[in-house]
């Protein structure tokens, strides 16, 4: 399912343009535009979810396939070995501005608790 309206839908799409670093058969990884850490990558289901919760709903594989492709992501920006975190906002009270489905991976620099 594609949401016409959904930029991460236009993404994957290729309607708009973002820098990807890594395409997979379900999902899409690319370069956060406004990033939080010196690696900072969205990777995000090829269909249309609104958040992890619905994703999870739906399609049982899905967050697995999200989350070995953030691994993926984490390996291939060399910051796998020194930490990073994955992190899901699941609505606006949580920070989630674009409601498809997309996992931060975040890294690069050391990452305090609580996040911020």
């Amino acid at each position: 399912m594609v949401d016409p309206d959904c930029l991460f839908c236009k993404i994957v799409k290729g309607e708009v343009p973002a820098e990807i670093v890594r395409e997979g058969e379900r999902t899409v990884a690319f370069r956060d535009i406004n990033p939080q850490a010196p690696t900072h990558v969205l990777v995000i289901p090829r269909e249309h979810h609104a958040d992890a919760t619905a994703a999870a709903a739906t399609d049982t594989g899905l967050l697995d396939a999200v989350v070995r492709e953030a691994h993926e992501v984490a390996t291939a920006e060399d910051v796998a070995d020194i930490g990073y975190r994955i992190v899901f906002n699941t609505g606006a009270g949580a920070g989630q501005t674009v409601f498809h489905l997309h996992a931060h991976v975040l890294g690069g620099r050391g990452l305090s608790w609580p996040p911020g």
